[in-house]
């Protein structure tokens, strides 16, 4: 079912090309983990990774652990037209997750209809390996939390 699953989820889309600054991230989440760089001056975790800290401008980082716990930020829905090789998956989802470490992620929210997808929306992060290099990070909502917002 894996290897179906890795099928239909690449079908000739671009997949991420890993830098010097980004493969470690790759690295991790092939083994199912999600970290990002740590400033080790000032603490600051920030993500995109890059060579300097954007507070301290300090160049001394680790590869830390992040919970992999969210909520949704932001988010939009894609309807068409699109890109040919994503025509299949509209209407489908893209978010900005706000991680408790305070890091923006933008991915996607697996087996979430749009209309329950809202800010605040409690999510946490799933591993979804496509090749032997590559394994994306998307997310799944927070168990007891897959219902609409009603105010």
């Amino acid at each position: 079912m894996t290897s179906l699953r890795n099928e239909v989820l690449t079908r000739g889309r671009p997949l991420p090309l890993p830098t010097l600054d980004t493969a470690p991230f790759y690295e991790a989440a092939r083994r199912g983990e999600l970290r990002f760089q740590r400033c080790t001056a000032c603490g600051t975790w920030r993500h995109y990774p890059r060579p300097a800290c954007p507070e301290c401008m300090s160049r001394d980082y680790e590869w830390a652990l992040a919970s992999g716990r969210g909520e949704v930020y932001t988010w939009t829905i894609v309807h068409p037209p699109t890109l040919p090789v994503f025509e299949a998956d509209v209407p489908y989802n893209v978010v900005d997750v706000l991680l408790e470490e305070g890091v923006h992620f933008q991915s996607q929210v697996l087996d979430c209809p749009p209309e329950a997808i809202r800010a605040g929306l409690p999510v946490e992060a799933v591993f979804v390996p496509v090749d032997e290099e590559i394994t994306l990070v998307k997310f799944r909502v927070t168990p007891d939390q897959s219902k609409p917002h009603s105010e």
